[in-house]
C-alpha cells in the first residue's frame, strides 16, 4: 500500500484528498493546509497539520498548489530523498527542490469544489527522474484512475494548452452566448442539447469533421447578419476571428 500524503487544499487537492481517502490501495497520511477548516469536511483533524515540520513519512508527496507557489512549498518540505510531485499541467518538473526526487502527478480535469467528479476516468499524466519512482507514481495514480500516461514537461505543456482551447476557451463562449441570450431576452437552457450533442460528437468524429455552420459553409450573407446583429465590440471581433481561424483551418 502506497503512503500519500497531499500538500494543499484548493480544487485539485480536494479532489485528490477524497480520491485516495477512499482508495483501497493507498493511505492516506496527511493533508497539508494552512486553514485546516478547508479541507476538515473531507478528513479527520488529526490528518490536518499547517506546519511543515509536522509531515510525517510518506511514500509520495502531492504538490496541489497554484503553479507560482510550487517551488517555495517543494523548498519547505523537511525532508531528503522523498517522492515529491506537483499536480501543474504547465510547469516543468525541474522546478522542485533538488533535494527530492521530482516528480509530476496531473489529473487533466477541470475541478471545482462543489462539483463531485468520478476520479476512475479521468486521465492521469505522470513524470518522474527514473523508472524506479515511475512505478510508484503509477500504483498511485492507478489507485484513483483507469486512465495513466506516461508524459514528459514539453509534452505535459502542449496538453495544458489544448486543455485550455477546449475547456477554458469553450467555457467562455459558452458565457458570450449567455450574455447574448440575456440580451435578447431568450433562456441560455435552450442551447444545453446543443452543447452536449457537440461535446458528443467528437467522441466518435474528428472536431474537423465535426464542424459545421456558416463559417465552414462560407456562408457570407449569415456572417454578415451575424455581424450586425452583434452589439459588442469584443463579440464581434471573437465571431470575425473565429470564422477565419474556421475558414483556413485544413
Amino acid at each position: 500500500m502506497i503512503k500519500v500524503s497531499i500538500i494543499g487544499s484548493g480544487n485539485v487537492a480536494q479532489h485528490l484528498i477524497a480520491a485516495f481517502d477512499a482508495a483501497d490501495k493507498t493511505m492516506l497520511v496527511q493533508v497539508f493546509a494552512r486553514h485546516k477548516n478547508s479541507v476538515s469536511h473531507l478528513v479527520d483533524e488529526e490528518q490536518i497539520v499547517s506546519d511543515y515540520a509536522q509531515l510525517q513519512d510518506a511514500d509520495l508527496y502531492i504538490i496541489a498548489v497554484s503553479d507560482d507557489a510550487i517551488a517555495d512549498v517543494s523548498n519547505q518540505i523537511p525532508f531528503k530523498n522523498k517522492l515529491v510531485a506537483h499536480t501543474s499541467g504547465s510547469v516543468s518538473i525541474d522546478i522542485l527542490d533538488e533535494r527530492n526526487r521530482k516528480a509530476v502527478f496531473y489529473p487533466l480535469q477541470t475541478f471545482s469544489k462543489n462539483k463531485a467528479v468520478d476520479f476512475s476516468s479521468i486521465p492521469v499524466c505522470l513524470e518522474s527522474q527514473n523508472a524506479e519512482d515511475f512505478q510508484i507514481l503509477e500504483q498511485a495514480a492507478r489507485a484513483i484512475s483507469e486512465k495513466t500516461f506516461a508524459i514528459n514537461s514539453e509534452q505535459r505543456k502542449a496538453i495544458h494548452v489544448s486543455a485550455v482551447f477546449v475547456n477554458n476557451f469553450s467555457n467562455h463562449l459558452y458565457a458570450i452566448a449567455s450574455d447574448i441570450c440575456t440580451e435578447h431576452q431568450v433562456p441560455f437552457e435552450i442551447l444545453k442539447p446543443l452543447i452536449r450533442e457537440t461535446a458528443q460528437k467528437v467522441m466518435t468524429l474528428s472536431p474537423s469533421e465535426a464542424q459545421t455552420g456558416p463559417a465552414k459553409r462560407d456562408d457570407k450573407k449569415t456572417v454578415a447578419a451575424h455581424l450586425a446583429m452583434l452589439t459588442d465590440d469584443n463579440q464581434k471581433a471573437i465571431y470575425t476571428l473565429l470564422t477565419q481561424s474556421i475558414q483556413s483551418h485544413e
